[in-house]
């Protein structure tokens, strides 16, 4: 079981056909929701602030470190004895600014080795485009996965079941295969990313990192369309729906250097340097939004899990920051140049044309 009760193998309280009420409904945002497009309450009466650290720094591999650390002996009883899964972010084989650092990976795994949960570690993958494994070598994660005794693993060739997607084309759910391992319970997942501008979404973090990559590639034909959905409508809504079966169980997102405009993968590097770490994805996917300058109010699956209530914090007033104040490391990352239609989410599809970008 997850954090709140939840479960990977536990569909939403409205499952596939509910949320398709969420794509014809006004958005959160233009509800007059309050400045950040949000009506948030805390997620149980009277608890504790949700934690994010966050710190800064000239070395990749120690900000990993020092960050993880503030949550030592959280993150060693949620491990137990379950195999940890580090997922990291390679859209592209051969862009290193969109994928994940090896450094970063080096400073999660002295981590695990420093709290002695190092004895079973995969690193986890299937890449957008191209074969996982030229991924890793291109690089560099053989040495490091070698030094920590850590398993290189391609999900494209491991064991799948089906979900189903919503398409926006056609108001229907369409099966997708996805990564039986990413939705084991019986796992500890790490999401290893950066901060990063989308052509579709506005941002990608650690709640995305996991769901997209989760879709496989059987006979080298990807699943990952199925989640896009044909539009912004839909993608946003399935990133949501499945986001209880695919989350996180800790975040780790990279900001040594980020990626602005024409992300995920065509963007250009921020030279940022900081980390966000919490076992509460949700907080530290808001906060990495707030550090990337961007309103969140815009970012439809995330507002989309808000709404549906129960997958972490999303209220900077809930949430308790482990380090310096966000106003000393907030850079306004610059736009994809299809910003604009990507708010078309939030308004209601009813009355738009079907598959509009």
């Amino acid at each position: 079981m997850h954090s709140d009760g939840h479960s990977r193998r536990q569909f939403l309280k409205h499952g596939l056909y509910g949320g398709a009420a969420l794509l014809a409904a006004p958005s959160l945002a233009s509800a007059g929701c309050g400045e950040a497009g949000l009506s948030v309450t805390p997620r149980r009466t009277g608890a504790a602030a949700a934690r994010v650290a966050l710190t800064a720094g000239n070395d990749r591999a120690d900000m990993t470190f020092r960050a993880l650390r503030e949550f030592r002996t959280e993150i060693a009883a949620a491990i137990g004895n379950k195999t940890v899964v580090i997922k990291p972010n390679n859209v592209s084989t051969s862009i290193p600014l969109c994928a994940t650092h090896a450094d970063n990976l080096t400073g999660i795994l002295e981590f695990l080795k420093s709290i002695g949960k190092d004895g079973n570690v995969m690193i986890a993958e299937s890449c957008a485009g191209g074969s996982t494994l030229v991924g890793y070598d291109n690089y560099g994660y053989g040495p490091v996965a070698a030094k920590y005794g850590a398993r290189l693993v391609d999900l494209d060739q491991m064991e799948s079941e089906v979900v189903g997607c919503l398409d926006e084309r056609d108001m229907r759910p369409h099966p997708t295969r996805v990564s039986s391992l990413l939705m084991d319970p019986n796992i500890y997942l790490i999401s290893a990313t950066k901060p990063k501008t989308h052509d579709t979404v506005v941002a990608t973090l650690s709640l995305k990192n996991i769901v997209m990559a989760a879709p496989i590639k059987p006979g080298g034909r990807s699943e990952k369309r199925l989640v896009h959905g044909g539009g912004v409508w839909a993608i946003n809504y399935n990133l949501a729906n499945l986001a209880p079966r695919l989350h996180p169980d800790l975040a780790v997102i990279d900001g040594y250097e980020g990626m602005e405009g024409n992300g995920p993968v065509r963007g250009t590097k921020v030279d940022h340097r900081i980390c966000v770490v919490s076992p509460d994805w949700l907080a530290a996917d808001r906060v990495a939004i707030e550090l990337m300058g961007i309103d969140f109010a815009t970012v439809g699956y995330l507002n989309y899990c808000v709404q549906y209530g129960g997958m972490g914090e999303a209220d900077l007033a809930n949430i308790e920051i482990l380090g310096p104040a966000l106003a000393e490391h907030t850079i306004k990352y610059k736009l994809s140049d299809s910003s604009g239609t990507q708010q078309l989410w939030r308004q209601p599809i009813r009355g738009q044309t079907v598959g509009e970008p």
